[in-house]
């Protein structure tokens, strides 16, 4: 039943993925070649990544015109995109901890499992963007790298997983196009079942999950992540390939946290290996790009994992910083069990409303 109810689950996520794909592929393009600020690049990776619910579709776009034969997009000016791809895909597992409202616990457990994801990736763009900014850090070192990863051929990563997803969508997509030839209509309809798909399973994962909080599953969850750190970072990254989304990854973890199966100290160190796990299939796909501006996607899909690699160096080894994202998540989490208005409003304001206020400003200058 667990097994059915996540592929049901992720059969949603990927519709939504799909979905915002098609309804904002073209507004990425020109956002992506519009802007030199610094900030104004940050919130436009994070809007970008929040509109396609993915950021693997987003960096890989990012690769794309950075390796294009003329590049409409720098490397220097691609470096905050992809910071801001790396906060605007926690977008995913906040929204999935809002099934849990109506248990003002569970509701607890998800939202601060989901919103820690967001509080290391803010630490982490904190930390480092000034640091890129002041130095070049990431994109000097992503460039001496790069000269030597060069010219050995690259890989596109199918996922098997992936490939049942799209298997399963064939039908559901069919159904949609047969009731409307409007590719938006369509794409609003894929929104709407999939969100279905999501809260259903969702809805009734978290049932069959309560009713095992007293079997062996939570000490062996317990005994297998708590005690091992490094041991939950190789699992985030594994299923993070596996299933070529971080998002994916950690919103699973929300109902698992909401059951009472998963404490956050033990969702954290899976969702930092997510956000690590996310950057291989662009880099692996970068290597496979040919023409005069092949190194220079190598060079952005290494500053991907050169960022994830450092601020998780940064942050986790260190108990004081690492407890900061903790800390944080806890707080926000016991006032959004208070309001829950607030919990939406920090979403909408946070992922959707700020991005789309600066690149509308800077697009308007």
């Amino acid at each position: 039943m667990v097994l059915a109810l996540l592929f049901i689950f992720l059969l949603g996520v990927n519709g939504l993925g799909d979905a915002f794909k098609s309804l904002g592929r073209g507004l990425l393009d020109s956002f992506f070649a519009a802007t030199e600020n610094p900030f104004i690049g940050l919130m436009v990776g994070i809007l970008a990544t929040t509109l396609v619910q993915s950021s693997s579709v987003s960096t890989s776009l990012i690769v794309g015109l950075v390796a294009a034969p003329v590049s409409p997009l720098p490397i220097a000016n691609a470096v905050p995109m992809v910071m801001g791809a790396n906060i605007g895909t926690t977008v995913t597992n906040t929204l999935v901890s809002m099934a849990h409202m109506g248990r003002k616990d569970e509701f607890y457990r998800a939202f601060s499992v989901a919103t820690v994801h967001d509080f290391f990736n803010f630490m982490a763009v904190g930390l480092l963007l000034p640091l890129e900014m002041a130095t070049g850090y990431l994109q000097k070192t992503a460039t001496w790298l790069a000269s030597f990863l060069t010219g050995f051929g690259g890989v596109e990563y199918d996922s098997p997983i992936k490939g049942a997803l799209k298997a399963a969508q064939k039908p559901l997509k069919a159904g949609i196009h047969f009731i409307t030839d409007s590719e938006r209509a369509q794409a609003v309809l894929l929104i709407v079942v999939s969100g279905l798909l999501i809260y259903f399973a969702l809805l009734f994962l978290v049932k069959v999950m309560r009713g095992a909080m007293n079997s062996r599953v939570e000490a062996m969850v317990s005994r297998g992540l708590y005690q091992s750190p490094i041991a939950a970072m190789i699992v985030g990254i594994a299923v993070t390939v596996m299933v070529q989304s971080s998002s994916i990854t950690t919103s699973l973890l929300v109902p698992l946290a909401g059951a009472g199966l998963l404490t956050l100290p033990q969702a954290f160190p899976i969702t930092i290996g997510a956000n690590i796990g996310t950057t291989v299939t662009a880099f692996l796909a970068a290597l496979a790009v040919t023409g005069p501006n092949a190194i220079a996607g190598v060079t952005i899909a290494l500053v991907h994992l050169l960022f994830n690699v450092t601020a998780t160096s940064l942050i986790y080894p260190v108990k004081r910083i690492r407890e900061i994202p903790l800390n944080a998540s806890r707080r926000l989490a016991r006032l959004a069990v208070r309001s829950k208005p607030l919990a939406m409003a920090y979403v909408i304001i946070l992922f959707y409303g700020l991005p789309a206020l600066f690149a509308l400003l800077d697009r308007a200058r």
